[in-house]
């Protein structure tokens, strides 16, 4: 995150190539929704000298999704977290998984999150193992 930028104006940074409004404006009502969705509401405008570790992993999440895409990949995204904002984000991106058909390759240690995954490979002795443990 931009030390300089707020919340919402990291979360945004993606869309500033965007040239149409519509879009645009769509985009912020989107934004603000999964800034919700993940309990932020009440830090639109602080800096992220002024969150916790947990706050900024969350702010990353969402801007990573501003832009819909197609394929996230996410390396330990409630690595920072504790377990009750850890569920509310894989809750979240199970939703968003089904809801917009966002494929997903997560990278974790959790076992709680890697069980809420279609496929889940293991690295076992330097192998890739398919399959639930």
């Amino acid at each position: 995150m931009l030390p300089q930028l707020t919340l919402l104006e990291n979360i945004l940074l993606p869309l500033l190539p965007q040239k149409d409004k519509i879009l645009q404006k769509r985009a912020r009502v989107q934004a603000l929704q999964l800034i919700d969705r993940v309990g932020l509401s009440k830090h639109l405008h602080k800096f992220p000298a002024q969150l916790s570790g947990g706050e900024c992993q969350r702010t990353a999440v969402v801007r990573a999704l501003i832009n819909k895409p197609k394929l996230l990949l996410a390396d330990e995204p409630t690595g920072s977290l504790d377990a009750a904002n850890a569920s509310q984000l894989a809750d979240l991106l199970a939703e968003l998984n089904k809801e917009q058909g966002v494929a997903m390759v997560i990278v974790t240690h959790s076992m709680e999150l890697a069980g809420r995954s279609d496929k889940i490979y293991r690295l076992q002795e330097g192998k890739l193992i398919a399959g639930k443990p």
